[in-house]
């Protein structure tokens, strides 16, 4: 796997490359009762709403148009979030194909009333696809790794689209060799 692209590849690509800058975002969001669950700490759900839209919004803006979630990969909760924490949610394009892009999104999380630095309570990788107002595929922009730590994420982002495949081609291979063997579900 290599994070290099041909100039050939390039040339054949009308859509200019971004830079990973292009299109991060921080969501911040004052989290209130409302958001709570049975044990008196924010909903997960909540928090996954806010990284699934964090992360649109990267995807938008990345691809120049709408996008939309195709999967959500290692949705890690770290820490509980409180009632009055002040969480962001930082999205950005780690990895792009023809017409998808990987997301990652980190989510931190502060006192509203405290000068406490924001703790990391969770992560997520989100997968997008491009679409046309017919709802079909459309080509996004190469994505440009531009510091080290971009750089890894985008390699790391290659080998989570090597399982997803994998783990996509096994299942279905075991679901065909089961009807084949005339096993119902």
């Amino acid at each position: 796997m290599t994070d290099q692209v041909s100039y050939a590849e390039e040339a054949e690509s009308a859509i200019p490359a971004k830079p990973t800058a292009a299109s991060r975002t921080t969501l911040s969001h004052i989290m209130t009762g409302s958001d709570t669950n049975l044990l008196g700490t924010v909903h997960g759900g909540v928090i996954m709403k806010l990284v699934d839209d964090a992360a649109g919004a990267v995807a938008g803006r990345h691809s120049g148009g709408p996008a939309v979630t195709a999967s959500m990969d290692e949705m890690v909760f770290l820490e509980p979030v409180r009632v009055g924490d002040l969480v962001h949610v930082k999205a950005q394009v780690n990895w792009t194909g023809r017409s998808s892009m990987e997301v990652g999104v980190r989510v931190l999380a502060e006192r509203w009333n405290e000068s406490t630095p924001a703790q990391q309570v969770g992560s997520a990788y989100l997968v997008f696809a491009a679409v046309d107002g017919d709802g079909k595929p459309r080509p996004v922009p190469r994505v440009v790794p531009e510091s080290e730590r971009d750089k890894r994420r985008y390699q790391e982002a290659q080998i989570r689209r090597t399982h997803r495949l994998a783990r996509r081609r096994a299942i279905k291979e075991l679901r065909e060799q089961r009807a084949a063997e005339g096993m119902q579900d």
